[in-house]
């Protein structure tokens, strides 16, 4: 069997790209790449390529981009490429098994998580809202289900306290493409022992909410300082504020954890200067670092209070 595969390429957004070229540099041969259709995007909403599509032009890799894979020419066209393996990363298209079955080797998934732990839409964001102390990289074998797949090799990746939704998918980002190169010379050789995972031990990444992100100041400091780490850069932790008589949605991209607590009702400001906001949670006590008006630009505490005075506030519910 040659050392060299000839590999179809399935994903869409940043985190799909330094496995694509972790391949292309490789000696394996990407013959055909396939992402999302162009996206509006900007002020004008102009229809613009992602960034897979992108890389893929750059080296003159043919690009597809099916709504599904539905029609038979879009099939056919799988076909045709007579690729020995599908590598897949944060496609964002559901493949059906005619098309799992086209690889000599079949499709093989980069999920960013310890399967069966956080399958689905948002692991990153799930590991570190529920306080998990690591993650990692899964290669999996797909199959018809949702990231059910016989596991072919792990990559472990601790939580750090500081650790963002953004700082943990850029960590990962670059462990999936190391991951990948790691797997393809066993998957060659018919080395690789693909592991089943354990259905009991699965839990769901479900996709991320923009209602999630309002702050709940009745529960306790250490979560919502996870939630804050959790949803930096998106949908972004937010809490209804009065400023002159007007209400806004105050967006807060930093925060730590007091080491006091306080007997005062939840949400209400304790202190405000230039070293943050502490505000009571149902159980300890938050100060603020970073944070957002709407209009505005992410700032620091220091310069948010020069200019307005929150005395006297308790941060409340829309």
């Amino acid at each position: 069997m040659s050392d060299t595969l000839r590999i179809i390429f399935a994903g869409t957004p940043d985190f799909s790209v330094p496995p694509l070229q972790a391949l292309i540099d490789s000696p394996h041969q990407v013959v055909a790449v396939y992402t999302q259709p162009d996206r509006p995007a900007g002020r004008g909403r102009k229809l613009t390529p992602g960034p897979v599509k992108q890389l893929a032009l750059t080296h003159h890799i043919p690009v597809y981009q099916p709504l599904n894979f539905k029609a038979e020419p879009d099939r056919q066209q799988l076909i045709d490429h007579q690729a020995d393996l599908m590598v897949v990363v944060a496609y964002g298209l559901i493949l059906p098994q005619s098309v799992l079955d086209t690889p000599r080797l079949g499709c093989i998934n980069i999920h960013a998580s310890l399967l069966p732990r956080w399958r689905g839409a948002a692991p990153i964001q799930r590991a570190i809202l529920a306080g998990d102390k690591e993650t990692g990289i899964t290669i999996m074998q797909m199959e018809a289900g949702l990231d059910t797949g016989p596991m072919l090799h792990i990559e472990r990746c601790p939580i750090n306290a500081e650790d963002t939704g953004v700082s943990l998918h850029d960590k990962l980002m670059t462990l999936g493409a190391q991951a990948l190169m790691k797997t393809l010379p066993g998957l060659i050789a018919g080395k690789w022992h693909a592991e089943p995972q354990s259905d009991a031990l699965a839990c769901y990444a479900t996709k991320l909410l923009k209602a999630e992100a309002l702050v709940d100041w009745s529960k306790d400091a250490e979560h919502i300082a996870r939630l804050i780490r959790a949803f930096n850069a998106w949908p972004v932790a937010q809490t209804p504020l009065q400023i002159n008589g007007e209400q806004q949605m105050l967006r807060i991209w930093q925060a730590q954890v007091m080491p006091y607590c306080t007997e005062e009702t939840p949400g209400k400001i304790l202190n405000c200067d230039k070293k943050g906001i502490d505000v009571a949670t149902g159980a300890g006590v938050l100060r603020l670092l970073h944070i957002q008006l709407p209009g505005g630009k992410p700032m620091a505490v220091a310069d948010f209070v020069n200019a307005h005075d929150l005395s006297g506030v308790t941060f409340g519910h829309a």
